[in-house]
């Protein structure tokens, strides 16, 4: 157990997590995984990520680059980029939880479809579709297209793969991925990994928070939901830990929390609702003493803070949140406090030039014009 204080631990947080910005493989590399979003407010969530760690990131880098790259898009705990020797370590693996088992006649849709990707070499759902004309199904209350799901089920199970993105949409290709199964120490050091690589991105963690990724993880590996259960039990023995204030926090067993390393900078940072440094909702109210939620999905009505209200992280305080719009080819932006808004100069000039560097990351020209709208 070691003894550190909960500004320890923020600094922690904000420090090993935005770390010096380097080439875009190196960083995707140290973060483990980027969770995607197809919202684009005012770029999407895997952009945003990115820019913060990435060395003159431009929006739509990473799609550009992709092809090239040892990476690949697979749902982990949540969809998106992940190392692909990652990868490797999610299979195999069956159906995901929130699809039907297939029955014969639909396992026979789906030998017919990937037979097809193979013979095309690659292919967008829209050619799938036009080729086979499965119809549509009800998912979530919607019409859904049969093809699709059943693209989306063999991309899970490892049967194809996402070979690039045109214009944000997936091309698929059958992959080469090898699926062998193992024994119980293997699936046990396997799921270890995985685990490991969650920690190492959301450090540090409050138990609750734990239990919640331990969940998620369980949602990308079903069929090691006995070796995750495994692992979280051993969480005490396996992780570096604390309790802070009652509640146990916890972080890779090679780093310490307390150590000067971890140091907070002057610049102010805009930061996705999917961000690391935020991610976790329960996390973040013990940091920063303030409650936060994305509304991007909640009716607008209901909305307290906006569509796609941003994090507005400064120095080591979280305070308060930015709605980032693209109107007529210029950056408008609207800021709100959780407590008072600083005072001086050094917040404007942060401010200002955290803008200008949105602007470079969506290559839009600089606007004296747009002012600052308060809430």
């Amino acid at each position: 157990m070691a003894n550190v204080s909960i500004d320890q631990l923020r600094r922690y947080a904000i420090g090993r997590s935005l770390f010096k910005p380097t080439t875009l493989p190196g960083a995707i590399a140290r973060l483990g995984f980027v969770q995607a979003d197809p919202i684009r407010a005012p770029a999407r969530a895997q952009d945003l990520i990115l820019a913060h760690r990435v060395r003159d990131y431009r929006v739509g880098l990473l799609e550009r680059r992709y092809p090239r790259l040892p990476l690949e898009e697979a749902f982990f705990i949540n969809y998106g980029f992940l190392p692909r020797e990652t990868l490797a370590l999610l299979h195999p693996r069956g159906a995901p939880p929130w699809h039907d088992a297939w029955d014969a006649r639909t396992q026979s849709r789906a030998r017919k479809i990937l037979a097809f990707v193979r013979r095309n070499g690659r292919a967008y759902a829209k050619d799938v579709q036009a080729h086979f004309d499965h119809g549509t199904l009800k998912r979530w209350g919607a019409d859904f297209n049969v093809s699709a799901h059943l693209l989306d089920g063999l991309h899970y199970r490892g049967l194809l793969r996402v070979a690039r993105r045109v214009g944000g949409t997936r091309v698929y290709e059958a992959s080469r991925l090898s699926l062998r199964r193992e024994g119980p120490k293997a699936r046990l050091a396997r799921a270890g990994r995985l685990l490991d690589i969650v920690v190492r991105l959301y450090a540090p963690l409050p138990a609750p928070g734990l239990r919640y990724l331990c969940a998620l993880l369980r949602n990308g590996v079903s069929h090691l939901t006995a070796e995750v259960r495994t692992l979280h039990d051993q969480a005490p023995s396996r992780y570096g830990h604390a309790e802070v204030d009652g509640v146990r926090w916890f972080w890779p067993p090679n780093e310490n929390p307390g150590s000067a390393r971890y140091r907070v900078d002057d610049q102010l940072r805009f930061l996705t609702p999917f961000d690391p440094v935020v991610w976790d909702r329960r996390r973040f109210r013990l940091l920063w003493g303030w409650e936060y939620r994305s509304e991007a999905y909640v009716p607008a009505h209901a909305r307290r803070r906006g569509h796609y209200a941003m994090p507005l992280l400064w120095r080591e305080r979280v305070l308060g949140w930015a709605n980032l719009k693209m109107i007529d080819g210029q950056l408008h932006h609207e800021l709100g406090f959780a407590g008072r808004k600083p005072r001086g100069s050094d917040f404007q000039r942060a401010l200002d030039e955290a803008l200008d560097g949105m602007r470079q990351l969506l290559d839009v020209p600089p606007d004296i014009t747009a002012p600052t709208k308060l809430q």
